[in-house]
């Protein structure tokens, strides 16, 4: 393990000679490029510094390696709600306030949506598109709504709301939700 461990402070020394910098400078260049992906990095650092396959892979590692060492108290919710889809945001907020509202529950973070739970997931918020979110609610009983549409058998959700604004966030919406959030707890 040790002689591995050798090899790669190596191969990062050897990067450093190769473009004139010192790794904490690369470190810093990589993470103002926007490059997240682990391919992206090597990519963008085989184009910048003329590094080859190897050495640009090892940096894009050891990039990654520094980065996921350091906790950052980045909002997960920037990063499903940004860019065009930042204005999306205040339906988010004002639908989690209303909930919280009802008793204690978590909100666990995935890539593009955030999944609510209590013992079981009640229901699952993100953005559908440019224009709405989506409230999926996982409800075994009947809806009985036009705007609460059923989703096909074995999806994560049995039904799906659209909401464009905060407004669409109303009684009816909430008493269906709530049964959710009941049920789950």
């Amino acid at each position: 393990m040790a002689d591995l461990e050798k090899a790669k402070a190596t191969q990062l020394h050897n990067i450093e000679i190769k473009t004139g910098q010192k790794l904490s400078a690369l470190y810093d260049q990589i993470g103002a490029s926007g490059k997240v992906s682990h391919g992206e990095v090597r990519t963008w650092v085989m184009e910048k510094f003329g590094l080859g396959y190897g050495d640009a892979n090892a940096l894009a590692h050891a990039v990654k390696a520094v980065t996921s060492e350091t906790p950052t108290a980045d909002d997960p919710l920037d990063a499903i709600y940004a860019g065009k889809k930042e204005h999306l945001r205040g339906i988010h907020d004002a639908l989690i306030a209303a909930i919280s509202l009802w008793g204690e529950f978590e909100q666990s973070p995935k890539k593009a949506y955030i999944a609510l739970r209590r013992k079981k997931q009640f229901a699952m918020l993100g953005p559908k598109n440019l224009g709405s979110s989506e409230l999926g609610i996982n409800l075994k009983d009947e809806a009985a709504s036009s705007r609460i549409i059923p989703q096909k058998p074995g999806g994560m959700c049995q039904y799906a709301v659209s909401l464009k604004n905060v407004d669409d966030i109303d009684e009816e919406i909430l008493r269906v939700l709530r049964r959710a959030f009941d049920v789950a707890g």
